[in-house]
């Protein structure tokens, strides 16, 4: 498997038609792969702690062991092209470290989810990071703004939603990013976004650099809930508390679909995470 393949089944994370890998996969390729992988330098951060029970349990499940980082998920920057005015590796980690979740919503805005998912982050005091579609986000730039008004932050999550991308041109894949980011700074009124997350996980190393020479840290995630499948609430929340032992970035969606059950889980795990002792918190930048 290429590392650019590798990387995309550990930072894969799309809506619709999505080519998504389990946490638990990559726990179990995790310790095949430690020792081959020590060395590299990581953009992954360590588990949480130890995964607390789900109510209505009656013991607490073990942790999983931190994955190791994969090789195509940090590079040095190529001096051909423009420096990174932030670091090029993709992001796992929570600002602040410790007992921490981030929270991260794709593919909206959207007029009938987006709204839902926002009043259920500002009843529950949580802020997240919201990985829009340019084009959604010029077409709604109401919702853009009051994502931005209630403290959550944005990411770029290109025009097309292209999971091929890593395998377009380069000059393909700098106007998908630059475009759309474009579009969500002026549909936000000029608050820019300050991460860049590729569709499907499709990154590379050009898109990472080209996106954090333009301020846009690459983010990835740790805990794919699989809420675009839609296979029902309670099994979103399962996977979403199950999963924490992988690492803190959490992937949640408010377009491309149907999102009633994505309401419904984040209602009900936000509570959850705050009683067992989680804080939440913004990915590194």
């Amino acid at each position: 498997m290429s590392q650019a393949a590798r990387a995309r089944t550990w930072g894969r994370g799309a809506g619709h038609g999505r080519r998504g890998a389990g946490g638990a996969a990559l726990a179990a390729g995790a310790a095949a792969l430690a020792a081959l992988l020590a060395g590299c330098a990581s953009g992954h951060p360590g588990a949480p702690g130890t995964a607390s029970a789900r109510p209505g349990s009656s013991a607490a499940a073990p942790a999983r062991p931190p994955a190791p980082p994969l090789p195509a998920e940090t590079s040095t920057p190529d001096p051909a092209l423009p420096p990174p005015l932030v670091s090029m590796d993709i992001a796992h980690a929570v600002a602040g470290g410790g007992r921490a979740v981030a929270l991260t919503i794709d593919d909206g805005p959207d007029p009938t989810w987006t709204p839902q998912v926002l009043a259920v982050l500002r009843h529950n005091g949580v802020k997240a990071v919201f990985c829009m579609i340019g084009p959604q986000a010029a077409a709604h730039p109401g919702l853009v703004q009051a994502v931005v008004a209630d403290g959550h932050r944005l990411c770029d999550h290109t025009v097309h939603h292209d999971e091929a991308m890593d395998h377009r041109a380069r000059a393909y894949q700098k106007s998908e990013i630059l475009t759309a980011a474009g579009q969500i700074t002026h549909a936000s009124g000029g608050v820019a976004p300050q991460y860049y997350r590729a569709p499907g996980g499709a990154f590379t190393p050009y898109s990472r650099q080209t996106a954090a020479a333009h301020g846009l840290r690459p983010l990835g995630w740790n805990v794919d809930t699989k809420d675009w499948e839609r296979p029902g609430a309670a099994a979103i929340l399962a996977t979403a508390e199950d999963e924490l032992g992988n690492g803190p970035t959490v992937l949640f969606h408010d377009g491309g679909g149907d999102r009633h059950q994505t309401v419904q889980a984040l209602g009900q795990l936000l509570p959850w995470l705050r009683a067992h002792g989680y804080r939440f918190g913004f990915p590194v930048r």
